[in-house]
């Protein structure tokens, strides 16, 4: 979840408008169901907690300090209004208890509410949409194995038309390509996991691209940062580029940063970057930082 590089006020996912989650299915690299071996072996609910955190799901849907885990409530400034995540615990009655592991394919993969509505872009599923289907039920298997926690989801305040939930379809008939990112023959698998990590699981374009007005990520200027992310602060450029990006990093230097927080100049990362360390990337394993790493090194540089 490198999506919030350097000093981000919250590790939210976008700016665009409501809801968060996680979702997936259709064909992976060799390495996209491999996160947690080594560490969960069989055990869904283990493999489910590496995806849980690569994912930042915590830091999404738990407001922080005061908070019930996962319960949402989080608020997420955009221009387009304030957003509010839901409550993600197995409670049946305000929580997703009652979701099938379709339900909750069709949610990440689809944008889709069991009822057939979409879920706001906010919640990053054009991202999910990349993951495996066997990482997505890992996922359900690990939050259904959490405490359930009843709290009632709060309304988003979204100015028309953006709040108009019934423009959605449209909106994701334009924008949301599913399924599983395209095979690359000539790419390693290190290659392959960090774009998996950093495109799919990680969904760190959603903060580090800038957006067009309808609020969908300009893939042209992919990971090249955003004037306008969360909170309406500056994202930063994490492209290659030597001049705006992060192109004088080593390697090392960015898997570092992943694991402790601390920049190449010695400081330390702060804001909602510090908790996306924290809660995240710090519990990813050294392979997968290594990654991470490795294919942010190898995406076009991107100037101003």
């Amino acid at each position: 979840m490198l999506s919030r590089l350097l000093r981000l006020d919250i590790p939210l996912a976008v700016l665009v408008s409501g809801v968060f989650l996680v979702s997936v299915s259709a064909p992976a690299p060799a390495l996209a169901q491999e996160a947690a071996k080594g560490q969960a072996g069989k055990d869904p609910v283990a493999r489910g907690e590496y995806i849980f955190n690569a994912a930042g799901c915590l830091g999404c849907h738990t407001v922080p300090k005061t908070g019930e885990r996962l319960a949402g409530g989080r608020a997420l400034k955009t221009p387009f209004g304030t957003f509010y995540s839901p409550n993600i615990t197995p409670d049946r009655e305000t929580g997703i208890g009652g979701w099938s592991d379709d339900d909750f394919i069709r949610a990440l993969r689809e944008g889709k509410a069991p009822d057939g509505s979409s879920y706001f872009p906010v919640f990053p599923y054009t991202s999910f949409t990349h993951l495996t289907d066997g990482d997505i039920r890992d996922l359900k298997a690990y939050i259904d194995a959490q405490p359930a926690v009843s709290q009632a989801n709060k309304p988003h305040d979204v100015s028309p038309p953006f709040g108009w939930r019934f423009l959605l379809p449209v909106w994701q008939t334009m924008f949301l390509d599913k399924g599983g990112l395209p095979d690359e023959p000539g790419k390693d698998e290190q290659w392959k996991r960090g774009r998996y990590l950093v495109q799919a699981a990680g969904h760190c374009g959603e903060c580090h691209s800038p957006r067009n007005f309808l609020g969908a990520v300009d893939h042209d200027r992919m990971l090249a940062g955003s004037p306008s992310g969360p909170e309406g602060k500056a994202v930063p450029n994490i492209t290659p580029d030597p001049a705006k990006g992060i192109g004088k990093w080593s390697q090392g230097e960015i898997a570092f940063m992943l694991e402790i927080g601390m920049q190449p100049d010695g400081d330390f990362v702060g804001g909602g970057m510090n908790e996306v360390v924290e809660n995240s990337t710090a519990k990813l394993t050294a392979d997968d930082r290594t990654a991470i790493a490795a294919y942010l090194k190898s995406v076009p540089a991107i100037g101003p």
